[in-house]
């Protein structure tokens, strides 16, 4: 159950991996500072992701933000409120591509455990998490860019988006963080906005913020110049994952003059 809702200073959205969780270790120990700080003024920090719900109430826990909602699979979902499964019937749909192209994707569903703790990094009982999905289906594409291109117009044509995260091409019916975040606005009613992320599925997320943060990611090309950037209320950081969370983080509560 998440907590009552109150009027906060700040809600915090943020994405997980190469984000709030270093690329390479899934360590977030980093943003430790940054992090009790938003506890001590009363700031919900709503982690959005791509990962499932059974992983992302395991993190919830591990950081002490399990009062708060979670926005899982893309936004397919939000932890805690009941939603009616898709993914048996995305993974139908897939089935229907053209075989040329289907067989160029290697989804989750595809996957033994030991092959998504290979592609991942992750423990076995992390992958095993990770594989509980209920709405998307992240996978590995092997194919050109112009067999991807094919791929998603053919997916198009059964009602299903694509879109990169970090490192995975993810399916789904739809719904993207921002649509969640917008919900998760209107609960709250905060006096200030927050999202941080590093992929392209986080860009409509950082600029429906008041304050949108570009996590450095040496693994994976800069996002573009967003539209709010020239003004100020997008900001890039140099340090990479949790380093350079905390380090964002501290600057705009300084900045906001938000302290207990």
């Amino acid at each position: 159950m998440t907590a009552k809702p109150e009027t906060p200073p700040l809600v915090v959205f943020s994405d997980l991996d190469g984000t709030l969780l270093d690329h390479d270790s899934y360590s977030w120990q980093a943003a430790v500072p940054a992090l009790t700080r938003l506890a001590e003024i009363g700031a919900p920090v709503v982690l959005a992701s791509s990962k499932t719900a059974a992983e992302i109430a395991v993190l919830q826990r591990e950081m002490g933000l399990s009062a708060y909602p979670a926005i899982v699979e893309n936004g397919a979902g939000i932890l805690g409120e009941e939603t009616p499964p898709q993914y048996e019937r995305l993974r139908e749909a897939l089935d229907q591509i053209p075989a040329d192209l289907r067989q160029q994707f290697r989804g989750f569903g595809d996957m033994a455990v030991e092959e998504i703790v290979d592609a991942t990094g992750l423990s076995s009982e992390q992958a095993a998490r990770a594989a509980q999905r209920m709405f998307s289906e992240p996978g590995l594409w092997s194919g050109s860019e112009a067999e991807r291109q094919r791929f998603q117009a053919a997916l198009g044509e059964v009602g299903i988006t694509a879109r990169y995260g970090g490192r995975f091409l993810t399916l789904s019916f739809g719904g993207t963080k921002a649509d969640r975040m917008e919900e998760i606005i209107t609960r709250y009613r905060p006096r200030h906005t927050v999202a941080l992320g590093d992929a392209p599925n986080d860009v409509e997320m950082l600029e429906k913020a008041d304050f949108g943060v570009i996590i450095a990611n040496k693994y994976s090309k800069s996002l573009p110049v967003l539209k709010n950037e020239a003004g100020g209320r997008v900001l890039r950081t140099i340090e990479a994952g949790p380093s350079g969370w905390n380090r964002a983080m501290m600057e705009l509560l300084d900045r906001l003059n938000l302290r207990r």
